[in-house]
């Protein structure tokens, strides 16, 4: 997938589909809501350039980009207060460099096993997607 195609560079109706934009959070991340909300506080941290692997950036943006990922981990337990946050890197389909930040709470939806990418099973009205964001800015000053 080229840049000028990339959900995470361009928006639209491809990102629409499965995320909501809340900010760049930092010279190198831009964080996105993603709409399954089955693990209550899912979120996704992308490089702000179109690249596909870690490898694939220098070893100073590779250290922004994961202190990205850390203070997003950090927000989602001082806001959702999940038991254990798993991380996926996929891409895929999508090569564009990005973390699935999923929460997960114990005796709940797959906990002890890998989440599922996208199961549509709990998808939010817009007010309450508006909600989170909203709470989730409050939390990030200058985002």
């Amino acid at each position: 997938m080229s840049a000028e195609n990339c959900p995470y560079c361009h928006g639209g109706p491809a990102l629409a589909d499965f995320a909501i934009k809340i900010g760049d959070i930092s010279e190198y991340s831009s964080l996105y809501l993603f709409k399954e909300q089955s693990h209550p506080g899912r979120m996704v941290v992308a490089y702000r350039g179109h690249v596909s692997e870690i490898v694939d950036i220098t070893p100073e943006q590779l250290q922004g980009f994961m202190a990205d990922v850390a203070r997003i981990a950090r927000l989602i337990h001082k806001m959702f207060h999940p038991q254990k946050v798993n991380y996926g890197a996929f891409g895929d389909l999508n090569p564009h460099l990005h973390f699935h930040l999923v929460p997960k709470y114990e005796g709940q939806f797959e906990w002890g096993g890998t989440f599922q990418m996208n199961p549509r099973a709990v998808m939010l009205s817009d007010e309450e997607y508006q909600d989170m964001i909203e709470r989730i800015k409050r939390e990030l000053p200058g985002v």
